[in-house]
């Protein structure tokens, strides 16, 4: 058996087309489709169902497309490992984030980068919850940031950054100061701008809003922190934010950000990690960061 073999398996999968695939591997359709033959042989077992095109794994193939995965891996880990032995750590550290905790991660890639000048960050800042647990099991991601609740039931390794809560963002007004707290009754009665139904940062506020007996039907959704402060910019919407997002925009002139209290609503944000030993050097390098960084006191000190 081949790593390379493993590769062209591993770049199927991903990418649910063998001509694809085979341009992901650098190899001719041809080369690509005789290795994955080659290692079914070798396993004595089909792994792919071929029609005229691709039509999916078998479950045996499922299976060996997992193990293809940890081994790939478990190789760039070894790989690594050693460089880092030899010359300090290198390579890319690949880190998601949901679209709420974003600027944790900036709080995060500035240590790092800093303790490691020979590595690299790549950040996919725009993931959905489940995205973000598929890709950790894949090993497509080292680490990610987000909500505790949603990887309560997840074979991985959490370690807490913060407690996120919430601001009514608001058009500041001439005449009046305006409140300076506000219930999360009241907010709902604001013509207000969400986020999308389907991202995890919507379905917290939901949540929040049935506690108390309250519903909302938003005007506008987006699936941009920063559409949502452009839309209260706008002069025609309040909306719901991450206080931690005042870090990045602060309170725009013109805006008031509003605590939202009765109750105070809060949820554990953290940095995830595939639980597996070893772990990966460019993982812990990112571990070792998270008591520098100081995200949770850098936060509790902005202004509301």
């Amino acid at each position: 058996m081949l790593l390379r073999q493993l590769e062209y398996l591993v770049a199927l999968a991903r990418a649910r087309h063998f001509a694809r695939a085979a341009q992901a591997c650098y190899v001719s359709q041809p080369a690509l489709s005789e290795g994955i033959r080659k290692l079914e042989e070798e396993l004595g077992i089909p792994l792919v169902r071929r029609g005229r095109r691709f039509d999916g794994f078998t479950p045996e193939g499922e299976r060996v497309v997992v193990w293809a995965q940890r081994i790939l891996a478990d190789r760039d880990a070894m790989q690594d490992e050693i460089q880092a032995l030899q010359a300090g750590l290198s390579g890319r550290l690949r880190i998601g984030t949901v679209p709420t905790a974003a600027t944790a991660v900036a709080l995060l890639t500035q240590p790092f980068c800093a303790a490691n000048p020979l590595a690299t960050v790549q950040v996919f800042a725009d993931l959905q919850s489940v995205d973000i647990v598929n890709r950790l099991r894949t090993y497509e991601l080292d680490a990610a940031v987000t909500y505790h609740s949603t990887v309560v039931e997840q074979d991985f390794k959490f370690v807490p950054l913060y407690r996120e809560r919430y601001v009514l963002l608001i058009q500041r007004s001439d005449r009046d100061a305006g409140p300076t707290e506000i219930s999360w009754e009241e907010a709902a009665q604001y013509p207000l701008c969400l986020l999308h139904p389907g991202m995890q940062g919507r379905q917290v506020l939901e949540a929040a809003f049935e506690a108390v007996g309250a519903s909302v039907t938003p005007r506008v959704e987006t699936d941009s922190i920063a559409s949502l402060f452009a839309q209260v910019r706008s002069g025609q919407w309040a909306s719901i934010v991450p206080h931690a997002w005042l870090h990045v925009f602060g309170v725009p002139p013109g805006m008031r950000a509003v605590p939202l209290v009765r109750p105070v609503r809060t949820e554990r944000i953290g940095l995830v990690l595939p639980a597996r030993e070893p772990g990966s050097v460019i993982g812990q390098a990112l571990l070792d960061t998270v008591d520098q960084a100081g995200i949770a006191a850098t936060l509790e000190r902005l202004p509301d």
